[in-house]
């Protein structure tokens, strides 16, 4: 890792803060163009519109859009690319696609500026954070400044919907990188995350025996029994490291039938590698308490932890330094959702989380970013660019 001058990174500063205004006006245009998972058309618009702002940057050297059948396109920028001399490059991720459906803006979430903060569908989570990683290039390279090594910036469309065909690009440009930044948005107080829990998802369906529920009860086995007594076990199992959640459960087919079909959902955070191995074992075992009901166990590990390792320590103290020099204090914390960057991390990428512009109400009606942290982010980004 390099160090700035303190007059280079003030007049980083000094230039992002000239554009400030026209950065505003870049994510009012991205906001306003609408792009819910899974919308092709605001997919392709939007990646239209950063495909012409990034054209505009010299260093920019590669636009790729890269279609996704079922939800629209991934893009792909690489930058200072041409004097890299072969170093691995750093990795910027981010995605497009936000939770909120067309139509959003026209009811109850119009893009507007109060209080210096700017609301609007998708701007905290994470269009915003989209358009300052374009800025931060635009600030190198219009200081003349050379990362010592490639930027890649990654884009993907589907994030929210579990990146179904963004994590195979996201794991091969991991693979290629030195380390990952990511541009989610920052935990509250403006921290980023340098632990994410990991994701892992199953379904356990039961199959009983039915009978009459007033007759001759003692002839059924009740799937929803069953999988009321597996909740409570597994629910049971909770701690701090590691978290069991059955959020949908369904089943049966009338009040007076004991219940021969049921079916529940699982949602489990963990800690460490460790953990997911402990739970796929457990989820992959399960053993019914009734021994006349059969169960189906399937689904697995979606997401690997983002664990605080050493590397991880490192990359958040060098942040942590300039950000200190940009005049903020940046902190650190661990979050129980995830992100794009556990793809990478699985990988033993050293990854940083949270590095997106703070604000508040993702996913909610009243989501917004802070307009005062556009600057000190922004340059933050640059700084950890030229830097690393």
């Amino acid at each position: 890792m390099h160090s700035l001058e303190a007059s280079v990174l003030a007049s980083m500063q000094a230039l992002i803060e000239r554009r400030h205004e026209q950065t505003v006006q870049l994510i009012r245009t991205i906001v306003e163009r609408e792009s819910p998972s899974g919308d092709l058309d605001g997919s392709r618009s939007v990646n239209q519109f950063l495909e012409d702002v990034a054209r505009t940057i010299p260093a920019v050297g590669q636009v790729e859009r890269i279609p996704s059948a079922e939800y629209g396109e991934h893009l792909l920028v690489t930058a200072f690319a041409k004097h890299s001399n072969g170093a691995q490059p750093t990795l910027i991720l981010g995605h497009t696609d936000t939770v909120h459906p067309r139509g959003a803006l026209a009811g109850k979430m119009p893009v507007r500026i109060e209080d210096e903060r700017f609301y609007g569908p998708g701007v905290f989570d994470m269009k915003a954070s989209c358009v300052i990683a374009l800025e931060a290039l635009h600030c190198l390279t219009t200081l003349s400044i050379e990362p010592p090594r490639p930027i890649t910036l990654l884009l993907t469309c589907d994030e929210e919907v579990g990146s179904p065909t963004g994590r195979a690009l996201v794991e091969r440009e991991a693979r290629a990188a030195s380390q990952v930044l990511v541009l989610e948005p920052p935990a509250p107080g403006g921290c980023v995350k340098t632990a994410r829990k990991g994701v892992g998802a199953w379904t356990v369906s039961a199959q009983g025996i039915a009978s009459h529920a007033g007759l001759n009860p003692e002839r059924g086995a009740s799937a929803i029994l069953e999988l009321a007594r597996q909740t409570e076990r597994l629910h049971s199992l909770s701690n701090s490291q590691c978290s069991f959640n059955v959020g949908v459960v369904c089943g049966g087919t009338r009040a007076n039938v004991v219940a021969a079909e049921a079916r529940m959902e699982v949602d489990v955070r963990f800690d460490t590698s460790d953990d997911a191995r402990w739970i796929g074992d457990l989820m992959a075992n399960l053993e019914p308490f009734d021994r006349r009901v059969g169960l189906a166990v399937t689904g697995g590990i979606n997401r690997g932890p983002l664990e605080r390792t050493p590397a991880v320590v490192k990359l958040f103290h060098h942040a942590k330094e300039l950000a200190a020099q940009v005049g903020f204090s940046l902190g650190e914390c661990s979050v129980g959702g995830a992100s794009d960057g556990n793809f990478a991390a699985a990988l033993n990428v050293p990854v940083l989380d949270g590095l997106g512009v703070d604000g508040d109400g993702a996913h909610a009606a009243h989501e917004h970013i802070a307009l005062r942290d556009l600057t000190p982010r922004t340059t933050l980004l640059a700084g950890l660019i030229a830097t690393l």
